[in-house]
This record gives C-alpha cells, sequence and structure tokens, in this order.
C-alpha cells in the first residue's frame, strides 16, 4: 500500500488553528497527528480534551492520537468520545500492555505502541499481532523541531522484519525530525506512516510539502 502522511498539528500555527486544518484537509495527508502531552510523561504539556473535542469538529481526515502521558488508560473512553480514530500509548507508560491495547480497540479505535529511542522493538514481540500501529520515536519525545536520530532506520528494519515473521498487519509509524532527506531512506526500511511537523508548517508552501513526502 502506498506510504501515509501525518502531519504533526503540534508544529500547526494555534492562533490559526482552523486555517491549518483546512489546508490539511485540502492536502494530500492521510491524518491528523496530535500529540497529547501531561508534563509528566514528558516535560512539556500540549492539547487537552475541548481543544481536540473543537479540532474534530474541521478535521476531515482521521485522528491519530498520540499520548505521551502516565496512565492513559483512565483516558481511553474519553479519547474515544472526543474523536480519537487512532490511540496511541507509550510502552513506557503501561504496566499492562495488552489490557490497554484491548481497552483500546473495545472502544473502536485502533491500537498503537509508541517506543522512546532507547526502547529496543524486541520487545514487542509477544504482542505485535496485537498492535496496529507501531509509532517508533526518531527524537526524544517532548518537544517539536528536534535532529532526527539516526539508529532509527536499524530499529525500522528489525520491527519490520519481526512484522513479517509473526505475519501481522501493523503500521509502522516514525515521528520526530522527518524531513526530504530522510523520507525516503526510512520508507525504504520498512517504513508506512510518516509524522511530519516542523518540516510542514514552517516551509513556505505546506501543501506542495506535504504533496512532496507522499509523492516519494
Amino acid at each position: 500500500m502506498p506510504h501515509l502522511i501525518a502531519p504533526s498539528v503540534l508544529a500547526a500555527d494555534f492562533a490559526n488553528i482552523q486555517r491549518d486544518f483546512e489546508m490539511i484537509n485540502a492536502s494530500e495527508a492521510d491524518w491528523f497527528h496530535i500529540d497529547v502531552m501531561d508534563g509528566v510523561f514528558v516535560p512539556n504539556i500540549s492539547f487537552g480534551m475541548p481543544v481536540i473535542s473543537a479540532m474534530k469538529k474541521h478535521a476531515k481526515k482521521p485522528l491519530d492520537v498520540h499520548l505521551m502521558i502516565v496512565n492513559p488508560d483512565q483516558y481511553i473512553g474519553t479519547f474515544k468520545q472526543i474523536g480519537a480514530d487512532i490511540l496511541t500509548v507509550h510502552y513506557e507508560a503501561c504496566t499492562h500492555l495488552h489490557r490497554t491495547l484491548q481497552a483500546i480497540k473495545a472502544e473502536g479505535m485502533k491500537a498503537g505502541v509508541a517506543l522512546n529511542p532507547h526502547t529496543p522493538v524486541n520487545l514487542l514481540e509477544d504482542i505485535i499481532q496485537d498492535i496496529d500501529l507501531v509509532c517508533i520515536m526518531s527524537v526524544n519525545p517532548g518537544f517539536g523541531g528536534q535532529s532526527f536520530i539516526e539508529h532509527t532506520y536499524n530499529k525500522v528494519v528489525e520491527l519490520k522484519k519481526m512484522i513479517s515473521r509473526k505475519e501481522a498487519s501493523t503500521l509502522i509509524e516514525i515521528d520526530g525530525g522527518v524531513n526530504a532527506d530522510n523520507a525516503k531512506l526510512l520508507l525504504d526500511a520498512g517504513a508506512d506512516v510518516l509524522v511530519a511537523g516542523s518540516f510542514v508548517f514552517k516551509s513556505e508552501n505546506p501543501k506542495a510539502t506535504i504533496q512532496k513526502l507522499k509523492s516519494i
């Protein structure tokens, strides 16, 4: 299948968020990527429930919601209510990951697992068939605009081999520092979904930048 592009709303202009959402709606992007940070799991705070609920009203494409929070289980139902289509939790934040994934799916959402840069992909070996999407963090989570971590390519290759070996249908998403220089290398390594924030929204023509990433 062709790869997917998910612009990261964290890099949008918050004073003109409706304008930026309309741009994404009109572009070749596939998903809206929304980072939720609690100031505990990561050293930053981002969108709360009312803001995401408002975003949903303007989004004509699925909301790919990435929870960078402690104790995500208590909010699963709420995120479904406010419009999440894909809900990704961090491996490092979930004591009972299998149960968390089942709870997400029970709400009718796709279930994702994110891995911090220091977390090896082989920890997902026993559960990969229950995961719809693995989000490999190619920067340390918490802030946009960081430099890409080169070891990410090896993790993608290793994860792709695991998915094939286990005959799973899991998508591989890359989040952090994605740009025109590394996008093809990531796709060649086995990535399916590219999250791009600063590269899209800080460009002169964000819509054209999305098209460029989509056409690689």
